[in-house]
């Protein structure tokens, strides 16, 4: 098939604005008549609350309003529903919101949170699952019998006893899998803003606006109709805009008590604080072979540090299950979770949301076992990739799959050989992981859905209201670019609106590497519908029937005589322009041929599935054990890339986000305080520590995908830490089972190895 548009690698359209400055993110709104609102937080992981007096915070000039768990009215909201935004009676982690203040500037409010006055009564705490779970434990939820929480995940496929039994080669590990902080740009903030009607106006981050809207209107005890929510440009969100979170509710019940906007924007030290992270967890892990390479059987299991609350990060066993099930053909499956609360912080969703962690721990096991069969880790690879046809042991249905091309395009490319040897005291190795993740869809709620609304106006400027948000991934250009060729016009005269619940379609959410394809499918809909009226009005204007015309380049033309043609534009205007005239306005909503996960975790929850092949290159010092990627090769089946340079330029950031977790990152949280809440002392990977990235795209055309595409927005980063883990173990012969690779951890490895030989 030619395309007009699609293939080529188009710009940003939000880019310009971006690097120009122009841009007005969230930080920098204003609101007529906009108090500032800062948020007081527990002085203790776990304490009761014996008294708060506000009364000197109350009287500072400025200070507009004081507002504490007792005196205002609020409902359970997240997850489990077990979390309040100003907390009542006790508090049991240090995110925990004891009082707010709303004042006429950022530093009034910052100063009276200084002269509130609370007494506690410091509780002993937990601070691991283990503690947690023993007799006589301190609850952190007093009104529950323990603190385990009542969800989780168990599922079994074939007789994974039988299937260890007759194994020749099994492998076993524990994966520790530590707290790593989205650190966006752009810290969390909220502005909020009452009419004099009652209907809130809320100014949010948030990455699911609807559902957002629903579980807001809940919290505050309203009906979701009074909430309007408006999405400003986003300075980052990596899954962190999924929940609903305190601050949120927080200034909707400030704004409501000082009768004036309140916003609210977090310091960077309260960020690190107080933003959702990536979950930390232990994942122990048996995998079974046959001695020609052939899976037999995996068991995994993962205990969940859920912090002091549910959230969507204690879910995340839903997708280490899927990988554990899903990558590489593997027959007999056993899985099982255990949640914890513990009075940590409480996680959210991020990129890659349990994938990371599971590929982490198989892809570890996949090169063990090839070593204790003697075999070639990509051939052990290759040998059990998915195919297209194969139905998972959960029932994931695999349409289009490229993983075996993926896998040697990794090799080869990073196989180039390298332009200098390794320098003296370092050793080199190459590591290799795959990946497998959702790619067309997530059923994770009842649906999947996103709706599109398609007008064109009297000048051939069609406007595409979707309710897709953009969130930096470049979702408005794809979506753009999707309409532009389906119905056949320029792509400078298409134009997005996304920003507002008033006016766009409904959408589930923007996570799950779904937008290109559930809201590109939606495009499509609504684009097909808009075509046949354009045609079929054009064919009363030009006196054709309208099988006879199409609509290409900007004119609709006789399909036969392609010299008698009109500009489309002029075909609109004789709709409107007349008496009796029509609008051309065109919807659709798209929901996936789906099923979601039953009671035994069953289901087929995408209708197609992206896979991914990395290959690193790295340099590992002996002495110091400090290692140095040199190269990366991320080779992806993306169906087919309708934005070539927009799928590449996630795949960098993916890379980039993994390495740091692969190798720097950790937020250090100690007996339930963070130690490094700063970038001072949490290690973000900068520009200049990149390596040597090369992007390959494999496209399997999926035959369920906007014109064959599938998601590729988390991919790039779910591969890294396992096949960097892979690589120090082919340089130096260390197999290290905890995240990040820290010059101190592999050193300490290496001494280990040089103490005791083994």
């Amino acid at each position: 098939m030619n395309f007009r548009v699609i293939g080529r690698s188009v710009p940003k359209r939000d880019g310009p604005e971006k690097v120009t400055g122009q841009t007005r993110y969230l930080h920098d709104l204003q609101v007529p008549r906009m108090a500032h609102g800062k948020i007081l937080r527990a002085r203790y992981p776990h304490a009761r609350i014996v008294r708060i007096d506000t009364s000197k915070a109350e009287k500072l000039p400025g200070v507009l309003g004081v507002i504490t768990g007792e005196a205002v009215e609020q409902h359970p909201f997240g997850f489990a529903k077990d979390h309040l935004a100003l907390k009542r009676g006790k508090v049991r982690s240090i995110r925990d919101e004891v009082a707010a203040v709303a004042a006429e500037t950022e530093a009034i409010a910052e100063e009276a949170l200084d002269l509130i006055e609370v007494e506690y009564e410091e509780l002993p705490g937990v601070f691991d699952p283990d503690s947690a779970l023993e007799p006589g434990a301190p609850l952190v939820h007093e009104e529950r019998e323990g603190n385990l929480v009542d969800f989780r995940f168990s599922f079994e496929h074939g007789d994974v006893d039988r299937a260890f039994r007759e194994a020749d080669a099994i492998v076993e590990g524990t994966y520790r899998l530590n707290y790593v902080t989205t650190a966006c740009l752009g810290t969390m903030a909220a502005i909020a803003a009452w009419d004099i009607q009652g209907r809130l106006t809320m100014w949010a981050a948030t990455q699911a606006p609807f559902l957002y809207q629903r579980d807001l209107a809940r919290a505050l005890g309203i009906p979701g109709d009074r909430i309007r929510v408006v999405q400003p440009p986003v300075g980052g969100n990596f899954g962190r805009g999924l929940d609903l979170y305190p601050i949120d509710v927080i200034a909707a019940l400030l704004a409501r008590h000082v009768r004036r906007p309140v916003k609210i924007v977090f310091e960077r030290i309260e960020e690190f604080i107080a933003s959702p992270t990536r979950e930390p967890c232990v994942i122990h892990m048996r995998t079974a072979a046959r001695k020609d390479g052939t899976l037999l059987a995996r068991a995994g299991r993962v205990v969940i540090d859920s912090g002091a609350y549910v959230s969507w990060g204690s879910t995340t066993p839903t997708v280490i299950l899927a990988t554990t099930a899903g990558l590489y053909r593997c027959p007999n499956v056993r899985f099982d979770s255990t949640i914890v609360y513990t009075n940590n912080l409480y996680s959210g969703s991020m990129r890659g949301y349990g994938n990371l962690e599971a590929t982490f721990a198989v892809e570890s096991q996949m090169d063990e076992l090839a070593d204790r069969l003697g075999m070639d880790r990509w051939e052990l690879r290759c040998r059990n990739a998915n195919q297209p046809g194969d139905v998972t042991p959960q029932g994931f249905s695999i349409t289009s799959c490229a993983l075996t091309e993926c896998l040697d395009a990794a090799k080869k490319a990073i196989l180039t050989p390298p332009q200098r040897p390794p320098r003296p005291g370092w050793k080199r190795g190459v590591g290799y992981a795959g990946m497998f993740h959702v790619g067309g869809g997530a059923r994770i709620y009842r649906s999947d859905g996103c709706g599109a609304i398609l007008k064109l106006d009297d000048f051939g400027r069609l406007t595409l209201m979707t309710g897709a948000s953009e969130i930096g991934q470049g979702s408005e250009t794809v979506l753009s670019m999707i309409a532009a060729e389906a119905l056949g016009i320029p792509l400078d005269r298409v134009e997005v609106v996304n920003h507002d619940t008033v006016v766009r379609p409904w959408d589930v959410g923007v996570h799950a590497s779904r937008t290109t394809f559930i809201a590109g499918n939606a495009v499509l809909l609504a684009a097909a519908d808009l075509k046949q009226k354009l045609l079929a009005l054009a064919a009363e204007v030009m006196d054709e029937p309208a099988e006879r015309l199409e609509l290409a380049d900007g004119f609709v033309f006789v399909k036969d005589a392609p010299d008698r043609r009109l500009p489309y534009d002029k075909v609109v205007r004789s709709g409107h322009f007349r008496e009796g005239g029509r609008t051309l306005v065109a919807e659709a909503f798209y929901d996936p041929p789906t099923r979601m996960l039953n009671k035994e975790l069953r289901g087929n929850i995408s209708a197609a599935y992206g896979f991914a092949a990395q290959a690193v290159l790295v340099e590992v010092e002996e002495e110091t054990g400090k290692v140095e990627v040199l190269k990366v090769v991320s080779a992806h089946d993306v169906g087919r890339a309708l934005n070539p340079a927009a799928c590449e330029g996630q795949v960098h950031g993916g890379i980039h986000m993994g390495l740091g977790y692969a190798l720097t990152e950790q937020l250090h949280v100690e007996n339930g305080y963070v130690l490094n809440p700063q970038f001072m002392e949490y290690a973000i990977l900068h520009a200049a520590d990149m390596p040597e990235i090369e992007v390959r795209l494999i496209e399997s055309v999926d035959p369920a995908g906007p014109f064959g595409a599938k998601g590729i927005g988390e991919a790039g980063a779910i591969p890294v830490a396992a096949a960097v883990a892979n690589a120090v173990h082919d340089a130096v012969g260390v197999r290290i089972r905890e995240l990040p690779l820290t010059p101190e951890r592999v050193h300490r490895a290496l001494q280990t190895v040089s103490d005791t030989g083994v």
